[in-house]
């Protein structure tokens, strides 16, 4: 009898998991099916922005303008180049030389300002106000543990995972980062409407802070972990700390998992144009510094644009590091091509918006695309000199 009843109070116990489960994949299944029918397609894409809903951020009350180079578009694009944003889809091409404006194009009606989803490029915003919270004392340091404010990750493993391991991708989560499959985890992130408590479901299966491995939900964790700390949300931080100063002359939209909660989706999905992306590079070019203003810490952003592990020396906390023709840069990344260069040395910025990248190495450090925009961008630079 005991038996029977312990099987009975099982076999419950399955079903209740069983109806979560597939009450879940409903609800997932019902959103799918209604954003394919809305966009007709089922892959992301740079106008996303338009069929989700969005938080506004609101332009500078005091926007600033890029000054033009006095060579402004007197040196023009490359055939190479030229075909290469034919056959991608580039919508916005900007090279920014000592902080003016050399050389700037705009393709498929697009304009200065167009709005185009950076995807990972927020990865690197989200590491801006990673910094900013340390420096006014809202976290001790890339070494503060998430489990202080998001109390599902303060036993076992997650117990041992910091700030810095989010930011440096190497939290140890189950998590797959896989854009093409529709079902899976990377989808329902960008997709469905409950995207805080997908963040909390899922494990840290390793050690956190062992080594790189990307993954899109420890941005969203970050981000979450972030507004724990300060009390406000993402998108209120960046225009109070950066968009404002730094005077954004365009409104950003960010996209969120649904208007009823408000989830920034942080690890993307950040709309704006190439001038204002560009103000970020400017911002961790010149080490924090907005003019005589202090954004962030110096030494902040020399230890985020360098790399955390020897192994994996193409990647810091948010931005990827690299280097061409003996030069090194630091870069802000995204799906489907979205680039922001930046050669400290060089006093060069260099942005890429568009619809499509190059799939055969989209897998590799640095994809072919990448290389092209680089080696066509500074074989204009050096027509100038000749």
């Amino acid at each position: 009898m005991k038996k029977k009843k312990t099987f009975i109070i099982f076999s419950i116990s399955v079903l209740i998991s069983l109806g979560i489960i597939f009450k879940s994949e409903t609800v997932y299944l019902y959103e799918l099916t209604k954003i394919i029918i809305k966009i007709k397609r089922t892959n992301a894409d740079i106008t996303d922005y338009k069929y989700f809903d969005n938080i506004i951020i609101p332009k500078s009350k005091t926007p600033k303008s890029w000054p033009q180079h006095n060579n402004f578009n007197k040196v023009i694009s490359t055939k190479k180049l030229d075909s290469t944003h034919a056959n991608l889809g580039t919508v916005a091409f900007l090279i920014i030389k000592n902080d003016s404006i050399w050389y700037e194009n705009y393709y498929e009606g697009y304009n200065k300002n167009s709005l185009s989803n950076s995807f990972s490029i927020s990865k690197s915003i989200v590491a801006a106000l990673l910094g900013r919270s340390i420096m006014e004392g809202y976290l001790s340091g890339l070494n503060h543990k998430v489990g202080d404010f998001i109390p599902e990750f303060s036993t076992g493993l997650a117990n041992n995972l910091t700030v810095g391991d989010l930011s440096s991708m190497s939290s140890g989560m189950k998590w797959t980062e896989d854009y093409k499959n529709i079902f899976g985890v990377t989808a329902r992130a960008y997709v469905g409407t409950g995207l805080e408590k997908l963040i909390k479901s899922r494990p840290i299966i390793s050690e956190p802070g062992m080594s790189f491995e990307y993954l899109s939900g420890d941005t969203q964790l970050l981000a979450m972990t972030i507004e724990k700390a300060t009390g406000k949300k993402i998108s209120d931080l960046v225009s109070e700390w950066f968009w404002e100063p730094m005077g954004a002359e365009n409104d950003a939209l960010w996209q969120v998992d649904n208007l009823k909660t408000n989830t920034e989706k942080a690890y993307c999905c950040f709309n704006s144009n190439a001038r204002d992306f560009a103000k970020f590079g400017k911002l961790f070019k010149d080490y924090g510094f907005w003019g005589k203003e202090i954004l962030l810490d110096s030494s902040f952003v020399k230890k985020v644009t360098s790399p955390r592990f020897k192994e994996s020396p193409h990647y810091g906390y948010g931005f990827w590091i690299g280097k061409f023709n003996n030069m090194d840069f630091f870069a802000m990344r995204g799906h489907l091509g979205q680039h922001v260069f930046v050669f400290p040395k060089q006093n060069i910025i260099i942005v890429r918006l568009g619809k499509r990248h190059d799939v055969k190495s989209e897998r590799e450090i640095y994809p072919t695309d990448q290389q092209i925009y680089l080696e066509e961008a500074f074989k204009m630079l050096a027509i100038e000199k000749v």
